[in-house]
């Protein structure tokens, strides 16, 4: 293999941009791309690239001539901060060592690695699986003194690759993803070492064949608690680094733990190839750890182990460990102290590195959009904290020239940022990062948006729109005048909640609820003034307080909230039940007791029991005997379901369960939330903290176009609500949507283990490659094993929602039309004292002949009269429907967006479609492709765009980066 290197001098003015255009040919036939391409900038520091054009030319065509333009409109900025601009969404940076000398190693959101030139030019990608790399490591496994990479994948497997970006070889044991990777040595010979969520932890010699395997189960002291069913004694390898011994000699550490939030874990420290060294060191932290770097942490070579949480601000920390002097303790820097100095609350995962100061050394931590610089007496009250506008997906510190290295903004970002601690400009230049790419693009697109809104008319086709209800105050004044939207319901923070005492608690007689308690509240109030602390909280609107938490329903005794409904006088009170996920016997209780007359007694006075659940509940244990009564639709215009969508990696499930809840009848409204966490599908790595909220603004857009009524957000988009008030944002009646698919799949009684496999994301240790092997499931790979991991093919995710890994997924594609879970229509399943009226009826008349149901309890599908089918032979049956079934409607969409079309007028149809990249903005392209409907006319009704129809049957609609658009449809005949 040749690698070429051509130098561009550049000269450049400062005051005005200079346009570059340089073309160099290099005539040679055994010339492979790709290619290293070095830059030399000539001038007083480097350039940021706000517009540029990097192409390679490869055409055997012309004689073996080579080309390389490259175009560039530059603004000088502070030589102590550059960006590398990559069009991609970078989620884990790492440095590595060429032939030509240091290079970046990144990998994207999409699991592309690339490799990345400081000088700003992307040398090579490979897209590897097309699925998450978890963790990357780069040295030299060869003696040629160039870097090899290594890839620890979401779907299982290592990769390696030179240092062209070409695979060498792959390892794969079992189907759980690989998390960890790093290369030791023994006797002069390298090892790789990976592992994963199969709880094992490999050797691997430097042609990838397997050396050695060390099973966790064989020196693991990792607990579970009393009545968990994941295994005891176990851990995975959250972290895999090797530690430098005086003597040269590596051993491995291992950072073991089984569960993602509760969990610290253990460091144990092996012989390379052998034994356990010591006993297992417990992290002190009391909380997971997100970052483990070994750190040279005095200039004299003895290593250190650094350690960062993931979690929230609240609980944030750095743990220092000495691995050969364990009597050292383990000192800390408790961020949580100066946490009013971070910025607003938040899951973050705490970065810690070491760099020089004058002759001693000081700690560099990246903790959200701050950098701490910590002397080495970790002395917070000494620290400098440098602030920038954004946060950042991940850091490393290139080791020989102390370059630090940033991955995207958190907030969708697309450029790798660079940071020169040498350059004194350098704090200054972060403080000022505006990142460009992505970052701008957003920025832009979002304020021709809010531009656009202020001479936005509602067609005069378009009825009024619905009430729609925020659960918090009008905090930023919104004009609600023009059409009473939205409406805010007040809700005001109690910390304090009713002593069981004053309503007699202990004469419960179920014991497990009887005992629990929420830790974040304190229960000292009696009756008079729990009604003298809510009375005073109410508006002219009503009110949404927590009415209790999955961690204990009762923060109120029923007869004190009688009360409280009874004061409402018909003002809308909103109770949330967060985290309302129990699927054990005990909830039995709870539902008689509690939920049940509260909904009896709340009926026709305005009340709403908000539950917003966590994992698969409206897909899962809502389907259970205890739920049955809003199964039925008795309480319909009581019960609100929502999702608590953190950890969580089924958002187009629960999406799809609380539709078909509200299209079946069982429930008149439904809800959604917005929130940081949202976007923490692995709490081992808690990435979020976006300073931007147009992800949050498109997946409300999404809901809101699906028919969610009522909101509980945490974070609050500003254009969400204008959407709302001016009327741009139509959110439709069930009646009205016509995107629904045909084809609907109705929950029977839900299988135990699919349950159990749905709401275990804590624990880590659950996988067993033998039963994955032997029980496919109609809904699987739930559960905390499989953060990025694939979703089989015969998963409904797959094959209904088109979602291929287990993610991020709150915009998922559905091409074929929304496919609705439902409760059961017909058949031997069928609730014959249902209240509701069947699901035919209650949407829209196209549907009326065209409905297609089948049956299934989260593992197995089953006929109208109870034959069984499984789900990895019998899903192609569902699938062919759907696909065929899509016709049926009158428009599908095909792209990497989200979409729902509403019938406005006998006339029109509103199209709303979504940018589907929730962190991962980009700029999208979208097919419409008419079915049973003709269109006459095509119209952005906010920017005005007009879209050919000259070929009706697939049009294509673009879709601006990390945003939306809402599309009229004239139609030439009514629908």
């Amino acid at each position: 293999m040749i690698t070429h290197y051509f130098k561009y001098f550049f000269t450049f003015l400062l005051i005005t941009n200079t346009f570059f255009n340089a073309t160099n040919s290099v005539a040679n036939e055994n010339l492979l791309a790709p290619n290293y391409y070095s830059f030399e900038a000539f001038g007083t520091g480097w350039f940021s690239e706000q517009s540029s054009s990097l192409s390679f030319t490869n055409d055997k065509a012309s004689n073996g001539t080579y080309s390389l333009k490259y175009s560039s409109t530059n603004t000088y900025i502070n030589p102590g901060l550059y960006s590398i601009e990559t069009n991609y969404t970078i989620s884990k940076v790492r440095s590595a060592v060429s032939n030509a000398g240091n290079y970046i190693i990144a990998s994207s959101y999409e699991g592309i690695v690339l490799g990345v030139g400081y000088n700003g030019a992307i040398l090579w990608k490979n897209q590897l699986s097309g699925f998450m790399n978890h963790d990357l490591w780069c040295e030299d496994i060869t003696g040629d003194g160039i870097d090899e990479i290594f890839a620890a994948n979401a779907n299982g497997t290592l990769y390696c690759l030179n240092s062209l970006g070409e695979i060498l070889w792959e390892f794969k044991a079992t189907d759980a993803p690989m998390y960890s990777v790093c290369v030791v040595t023994k006797n002069s010979i390298p090892y790789i070492v990976c592992g994963g969520f199969d709880k094992n932890v490999y050797y691997l010699n430097i042609d990838g064949s397997l050396k050695q395997t060390l099973e966790a189960s064989t020196y693991s002291v990792n607990k579970t608690h009393r009545g968990v069913t994941a295994p005891s004694n176990t851990h995975i390898a959250n972290f895999l680094r090797k530690i430098k011994k005086s003597d040269g000699t590596d051993m491995l550490a291992i950072l073991g733990t089984n569960n993602s939030m509760q969990v610290t874990g253990n460091i144990y420290l092996f012989d390379v190839l052998g034994s356990l060294i010591t006993p297992s060191v417990k992290i002190e932290s009391g909380k997971p750890i997100g970052e483990m770097r070994i750190v040279n942490i005095d200039g004299n070579g003895t290593q250190k182990i650094l350690l960062g949480t993931s979690t929230h601000v609240n609980d944030a920390n750095v743990v220092q460990m000495n691995p050969f002097d364990l009597s050292e303790g383990q000192p800390n820097i408790d961020i949580s102290s100066i946490r009013n100095k971070v910025g607003a609350p938040g899951y973050r995962v705490t970065q810690p590195e070491v760099i020089p100061d004058g002759s001693g050394y000081q700690y560099f931590i990246l903790h959200g959009p701050n950098i701490l610089l910590v002397p080495s007496s970790m002395d917070l009250s000494q620290a400098e904290i440098i602030t920038s506008g954004y946060s950042f997906n991940d850091m490393w510190k290139e080791p020989t020239t102390n370059k630090i290295i940033l991955a995207s903004a958190q907030s969708g970002g697309s450029s790798i940022h660079v940071i020169d601690i040498n350059n004194v400009g350098w704090k200054e230049a972060f403080k000022n990062l505006s990142p460009p790419g992505k970052i701008q693009s957003i920025l832009k697109n979002k304020a021709e948006v809010a531009t656009s809104l202020t001479s936005f008319i509602k067609p005069a086709w378009e009825r009024n729109p619905l009430s729609v209800y925020l659960l918090h105050k009008n905090s930023r004044s919104t004009n609600t005048s023009l059409y009473n939207a939205p409406i805010y319901i007040p809700q005001p923070f109690m910390p304090t909640v009713q002593d069981g005492n004053s309503w007699n608690r202990e004469a419960m007689a179920n014991e497990t609820y009887r005992n629990k308690r929420d830790k974040r509240r304190k229960y000292v109030l009696d009756e008079a003034e729990v009604l003298n602390l809510i009375k005073p909280n109410f508006d002219s609107k009503g009110i949404a307080y927590w009415g209790g938490h999955g961690n204990d329903p009762y923060f109120y005794g029923l007869e004190t909230t009688k009360k409280v409904i009874d004061f409402a006088a018909g003002r809308k009170m909103v109770l949330i039940y967060p985290e309302l996920e129990d699927h054990s016997s005990d909830f039995q209780f709870v539902m008689d007791d509690l939920v049940s007359p509260l909904a009896s007694y709340g009926q026709n006075k305005n009340l709403n029991l908000f539950i917003r659940s966590k994992n698969i509940f409206w897909q899962g244990s809502i389907y259970l005997s205890e739920w049955s009564r809003l199964i039925s639709g008795e309480f319909a215009n009581v019960f609100v379901p929502t999702m608590e969508e953190t950890s969580d990696k089924t958002m187009e499930l629960s999406l799809a369960g609380r539709l078909g809840l509200w299209a079946s009848g069982a429930v008149d409204s439904w809800g959604s939330r917005a929130v940081p966490d949202n976007m923490s599908f692995d709490r081992l790595r808690q990435h979020s903290d976006q300073q931007l909220d147009h992800p949050f603004l498109r997946q409300l857009i999404y809901v809101a176009a699906s028919g969610a009524q009522y909101y509980d957000n945490f974070t609050k988009p500003d254009l969400f609500e204008e959407l709302l008030a001016t009327g741009v944002l139509f959110v439709p009646k069930r009646s009205e949507i016509v995107s629904f698919s045909p084809v609907h799949l109705s929950m029977i009684t839900p299988d135990s283990h699919y349950l159990e496999e749905g709401s275990s994301v804590k624990w880590l240790t659950n996988f067993n490659q033998d039963f994955e092997n032997n029980n496919p499931f109609v809904f699987s790979r739930m559960n905390g094993s499989w953060p990025g991991a694939p979703v089989n093919s015969w998963d409904f995710s797959n094959y209904a929602a088109g979602v291929k890994d287990r993610r991020l997924n709150f915009l998922p594609s559905y091409e074929n039309g929304m496919v609705l879970i439902t409760p059961p229509q017909t058949g031997i399943y069928t609730d014959t004292g249902a209240i509701r009226t069947p699901l035919k009826d209650n949407l829209h008349p196209l549907y009326s002949d065209i409905l297609k149901e089948y049956y299934t309890d989260g593992r197995n599908y089953y006929s109208i009269t109870g034959a069984q089918y499984t789900a990895n032979q019998y899903y192609n049956t569902i699938k062919t429907d759907i696909e065929g079934s899509a016709a049926k409607i009158p428009l599908t969409v095909i792209g990497d967006v989200a979409w729902v079309v509403a019938q406005t007028s006998p006339k029109h149809l509103r199209l709303t479609i979504i940018d589907g990249g929730y962190i991962n903005p980009d700029n999208r392209i979208a097919k419409v492709r008419f079915n049973t409907v003709k269109p006459s006319k095509m119209i952005d009704l906010l920017d005005g765009k007009t879209f050919s129809i000259s070929n009706p049957s697939e049009i294509e609609v673009d879709i601006p980066c990390g945003l939306f658009r809402f599309i009229d449809i004239e139609l030439t005949s009514p629908l």
